[in-house]
């Protein structure tokens, strides 16, 4: 089984691009969020006390049944010697990681929450005649303020994964946490790249800032989210006026924690706020 490793973090907050540029050295294999966290959450479940049958399951066999489905899957990816799972999941199983693939870490991809839902409601404007699925009623696509709440809430795309890789950051294991800033990604990526190398351990591999491919239509179509996963081109900061009313933009971009290393072992690409602190941004 090839080194195993996670990305993780918050949406729309540069995950896809990261996948990209590692994908582009030939021992590396990694993608837009897959099935294997869904896969792993499901076994969970299934071997719980809620399932009779979990008598006969003991420690030892749950964690052998777990490491047979996540190998099974990437049991095709020939010649890579590392994977990166994807999936904002990762963020609440660090003890799971931690059992089951002691070396491996967390690529977390962050990004003022302002701006995550700035990128959200502009692929709703820009598909206005497919209504997304992102929102389950009328009532939740209904105004830029319906969406946002809808999206931030505790178990939604935005809210679930903010909860999770807060409770990363500050957990007992926030040592194998690397949060990766999106600005800082996308306008010093080669940087950014490097520690990203230095935190897992691998030698540096040269990589192409100025062609970046990639894109999932198949997954992004149904969403009714078209150009959700797409990267293309070069790595590039893109400077533009917010599309969120003024008091909606100041509400999420003071969610931002992870610029404050205090409380936390996890390593940062990320803008300092304090002295002190673990991390390679530090």
């Amino acid at each position: 089984m090839p080194r195993l490793h996670f990305i993780a973090g918050l949406p729309r907050s540069g995950s896809t691009l990261l996948a990209g540029l590692l994908r582009q050295n030939p021992r590396f294999s990694a993608a837009m969020t897959g099935p294997v966290g869904g896969l792993v959450g499901t076994l969970l479940d299934a071997m719980s006390p809620r399932n009779e049958a979990a008598v006969f399951l003991d420690e030892a066999r749950r964690r052998t049944i777990l490491k047979a489905v996540i190998e099974a899957y990437y049991a095709g990816e020939d010649g890579r010697e590392v994977i990166f799972d994807t999936n904002r999941i990762w963020s609440a199983r660090l003890p799971l990681i931690a059992a089951l693939y002691p070396e491996a870490k967390v690529l977390a991809c962050v990004r003022s929450v302002a701006w995550i839902m700035d990128s959200f409601e502009r692929l709703v404007r820009k598909n206005a005649f497919e209504p997304s699925r992102l929102f389950v009623t009328p009532e939740e696509r209904a105004t830029v303020y319906s969406r946002t709440e809808a999206l931030g809430h505790r178990d939604r795309v935005v809210g679930f994964a903010y909860s999770a890789l807060k409770e990363a950051y500050y957990g007992e294991m926030s040592d194998r946490l690397l949060l990766i800033d999106y600005d800082i990604l996308t306008t010093k990526p080669e940087a950014c790249l490097r520690l990203v190398y230095r935190f897992i351990g691998e030698d540096w591999h040269p990589h192409d800032f100025q062609s970046v491919e990639y894109d999932a239509p198949e997954f992004d179509g149904p969403l009714g989210a078209p150009g959700l996963h797409r990267v293309s081109g070069p790595v590039r900061a893109e400077k533009r006026k917010t599309v969120l009313p003024p008091d909606l933009f100041d509400r999420f971009d003071r969610l931002t924690f992870w610029n404050d290393p205090t409380g936390t072992a996890a390593w940062r690409i990320a803008p300092e706020k304090a002295a002190g602190g673990n991390g390679a941004g530090s």
